[in-house]
């Protein structure tokens, strides 16, 4: 299964209320491993890729926020199909979301507009002075130059994770090395990625054939970079179109050719 990360959206809506949070505190302090959240972008070639989240929420979670959860996991079924996307219900806890692109500008249009849009007609509350949360932000940004049968695509994902500190910080005061959000970012692509480590944010992902997956770390800036190669089939396409054309035109002079002695041989002997 592909491996997925959270956006603003996902936690600001409902960390933002007074009662979560107090539950999520509670929590961090008698579960552990409470929401997994993978998100993982599979690139088949140029034009046509998925992109794919699993979420698993702890069942001890949901009894205590079993309501809270229930109405998260619907707005992600919403916010898919609104981008011709799909939901399947593994258990009321466990979801997986597809949603599938054509191309990089897209795939940066529909991940950015999933994870990033607020409700604009319900305004949430106001998290209390005391509180270290603060809003979750982050953006992806997905390029690509086409070399007629190749094209050259240049990822980049920044997401800020420090307004979960608080969460970590009391996580290690249990002296446990178990989180209760773990958060993941993986890519697949045919013939494999590059990262590049370009500021101190940069994370190094761990390689799974094909696959390279980034552990998120809560409390922090995590950058993601990437470059990787993929096989124009568009530029593929008509070039296999041209061969075929050249070679109809071939076979039909080289026919043509081998007719004219055969007709002047018929012709003498008659």
């Amino acid at each position: 299964m592909q491996n997925l990360l959270p956006q603003k959206n996902i936690f600001n809506n409902y960390l933002q209320k007074p009662i979560l949070l107090i539950i999520i505190i509670i929590a961090t302090f008698t579960l552990s491993g409470c929401v997994k959240y993978d998100l993982g972008i599979n690139f088949n070639h140029t034009n046509n890729g998925e992109l794919v989240q699993h979420i698993q929420i702890s069942e001890n979670l949901t009894s205590f926020s079993g309501n809270y959860v229930s109405e998260w996991l619907k707005s992600l079924e919403r916010r898919a199909k609104k981008l011709q996307g799909s939901t399947e219900r593994i258990s009321s806890t466990d979801i997986i979301v597809k949603i599938p692109f054509t191309n990089s500008r897209e795939l940066q249009t529909k991940f950015n507009s999933f994870f990033n849009k607020y409700n604009q007609d319900k305004k949430t509350e106001n998290l209390e002075k005391d509180t270290e949360l603060k809003q979750i932000s982050a953006n992806l940004i997905a390029t690509d130059n086409n070399f007629i049968f190749l094209s050259r695509h240049h990822l980049t994902y920044d997401i800020d994770l420090r307004s979960l500190a608080a969460l970590t910080s009391k996580e290690n005061n249990l002296n446990t090395d178990q989180s209760i959000l773990n958060l993941d970012f993986s890519l697949q692509t045919p013939w494999g990625i590059r990262n590049i480590q370009k500021t101190e944010n940069s994370i190094q992902p761990e390689k799974n054939g094909k696959q390279q997956i980034w552990k998120l770390k809560p409390g922090q800036l995590n950058h993601i970079e990437v470059v990787f190669w993929l096989p124009n089939l568009l530029g593929i396409g008509t070039l296999i179109i041209v061969l075929i054309v050249f070679l109809g035109v071939y076979l039909k002079g080289y026919l043509g050719k081998a007719k004219i002695p055969n007709i002047q041989a018929t012709t003498a002997n008659n």
